[in-house]
């Protein structure tokens, strides 16, 4: 067995009602002064209510920043960690999906060292301390709850991302209530992130490892089992907390053997045509996975009954085959498009999106089980546009 690392955080709380017992987890840190960072919507479903009234019933002074939007830009990250410095905040606490954590985690450092965001881009340039973070999220979809990395937008419609320990949470806490009022779309376009996080985990070229395999695999099979039933019924809480522990365990697998193309080319899609991670990632997966068949075959024929128990295996090449169309029917019976059309892209934007991707060169497709070139990735787009995943 080759040597390997695997981080994760070292408390999580999972269970209906977790978020309410979030003062109670503060006050082992001594926290006077809380900032709850969340975004508008979340705020005004109600889902930031239980811990707002939680943190209050602690005796604990409570600042709350809702000014999160989509991505994760720059200037709102930097803006917050302003609003902890001016109000003597002394913990970060955050409600909501992958941007809203992504933002707190770097909050929560900024506001405690003297790093520049600008600085800390790219891996372990975080070094320095931060503020008690404890992350919520609402989605079973980004696991950034128990990962290294956050993803920011800069101000020129980039995403960079900064990964380090520091950014890992003194709790993770997990409450799938909260992801009951999650519409199916966007049930959908995270669920099938987080499959991607599981898939890519498993199939990763640089640093998979035995524990992150274990992970991928539990994650994978509830992930697959669940889908389809809370996008067609949100209120099933059973298959809801499953979701979310799935979506749990496929972070904890990728944050320590990274994603690879499938979230290359699904980032220049969002960035360009203003479409959620969720869905672009949902855009590109089949095709991807098909390109990478030739060199993953006997990793997607391991998956084939994972994700679809009671299959009986064939041959390496039978059952990879049938790995990719079970995650296409699932894609296809969860409401994702099969042609990148839908989102507005055309012909004449394929290259454009090629050079994007390519950007992710040294962080992403470095991972992938087979190498890309640009006339490889643009080739993969121009088969999502004509939403043809198989020869």
């Amino acid at each position: 067995m080759k040597a390997f690392t695997f981080q994760t955080p070292s408390n999580i709380f999972f269970g209906a009602g977790a978020s309410s017992k979030i003062g109670e987890l503060l006050k082992g840190y001594k926290a006077a002064h809380v900032l709850l960072v969340t975004d508008e919507k979340v705020r005004a479903a109600g889902l930031t209510r239980n811990a707002e009234a939680a943190i209050a019933e602690a005796g604990i002074a409570l600042t709350v920043f809702d000014g999160v939007v989509v991505d994760a830009p720059s200037h709102v990250i930097e803006a917050a960690a302003e609003i902890c410095r001016e109000c003597g905040v002394d913990a970060v606490a955050a409600i909501g999906g992958g941007s809203v954590l992504d933002t707190a985690k770097l909050v929560a450092y900024l506001a405690k060292t003297p790093d520049k965001l600008d600085v800390i881009y790219g891996v372990g340039r975080a070094t320095g301390d931060r503020l008690p973070l404890l992350l919520v999220p609402t989605t079973a979809g980004t696991g950034s709850e128990v990962t290294l990395t956050s993803i920011v937008k800069t101000p020129n419609n980039e995403k960079k991302a900064v990964i380090s320990p520091r950014l890992l949470p003194d709790w993770a806490i997990l409450d799938p209530q909260l992801t009951l009022g999650l519409p199916p779309h966007l049930t959908a376009q995270t669920g099938i992130d987080a499959m991607a996080h599981a898939i890519e985990a498993y199939t990763g070229k640089i640093k998979k490892n035995p524990i992150s395999d274990q992970f991928a695999l539990k994650a994978l099979a509830l992930l697959s089992a669940n889908l389809r039933k809370v996008y067609t019924d949100g209120s099933d809480l059973e298959a809801r907390s499953d979701m979310l522990f799935g979506s749990m365990l496929a972070g904890m697998a990728f944050a320590n053997s990274p994603v690879a193309a499938v979230h290359a080319l699904a980032y220049p899609i969002g960035e360009t045509f203003d479409v959620g991670h969720g869905h672009s990632v949902a855009l590109v997966l089949p095709y991807v996975l098909e390109f990478n068949r030739p060199a993953a075959e006997a990793l997607y024929a391991e998956l084939s009954n994972v994700i679809q128990p009671g299959y009986r295996q064939q041959s390496d090449a039978v059952d990879a085959a049938a790995f990719i169309a079970e995650i296409e029917a699932i894609c296809r019976d969860c409401g994702v498009p099969g042609s990148l059309s839908a989102v507005g892209i055309g012909e004449g934007d394929l290259s454009k999106l090629a050079e994007g991707a390519m950007k992710h060169e040294e962080r992403l497709l470095v991972n992938n089980p087979r190498e890309l070139d640009y006339d490889q990735v643009r080739e993969i787009y121009a088969k999502a546009l004509a939403g043809v995943s198989r020869p």
